[in-house]
């Protein structure tokens, strides 16, 4: 009799085992067979993407002690390049530098540093400009680097929109106030641009 309830109690465990190991199984291949989620249809705008390389902004930032050394580090040079067009392309890498900066302190928390970088680098924007037009006057080809300023212009404008979603409520109306200088470089270089029959690089952005 003892033999026969320890050989029942054994079948029942076994069965109890497999029962469990069946509904697991059963379980899983549900899982792989339940119908994916749809895809989203969200209707937020999405950045456009440009395509233009941004240059390394380098480790000493502007929140760095040692950043006094590297802006007069960068004054000195801009101010030994006598070629105009030499120092449009200067301060182009300067404002495309400052744009990453800027990015990185509002992603590090530090908004208010974040803006003084920020108009600070889209100023050069116009000073490149304006070296580019010297260049011009004194008779030199700046359609190469009027072609690259207009596709600069747009990825700082990409930026700019990706900062806005960083930037506390309170830095965003100025920030939207520093548009003007990528848009009014999009718009100088493409003027010059069309004049010599250049094709002008094309804006993803809606009313360029």
């Amino acid at each position: 009799m003892r033999k026969y309830l320890l050989g029942l109690a054994g079948f029942v465990l076994a069965f109890g085992i497999l029962g469990i190991s069946f509904f697991k199984s059963a379980s899983i291949r549900y899982a792989y067979a339940a119908p994916t989620p749809p895809p989203s249809t969200s209707t937020e705008p999405q950045t456009p993407v440009v395509e233009y390389l941004l240059p390394y902004p380098g480790r000493v930032l502007p929140d760095s002690p040692f950043w006094m050394l590297k802006a007069g580090r960068d004054a000195v040079w801009y101010k030994l390049s006598f070629n105009p067009l030499k120092r449009a392309e200067i301060a182009l890498l300067f404002s495309d530098k400052r744009l990453l900066m800027s990015k990185s302190l509002f992603e590090n928390k530090k908004p208010d540093i974040g803006f003084s970088t920020l108009s600070k680098g889209e100023k050069y924007l116009e000073i490149a400009l304006l070296d580019e037009n010297t260049a011009r006057e004194n008779g030199m080809d700046t359609s190469e680097f009027l072609t690259k300023l207009a596709n600069a212009s747009l990825k700082h404008r990409e930026v700019l929109e990706e900062i806005l979603i960083l930037a506390p409520e309170d830095a965003k109306p100025g920030i939207i106030t520093l548009k003007i200088y990528s848009k009014n470089a999009y718009k100088m270089s493409g003027e010059v641009l069309t004049s010599k029959g250049i094709s002008v690089p094309k804006s993803p952005f809606i009313g360029d």
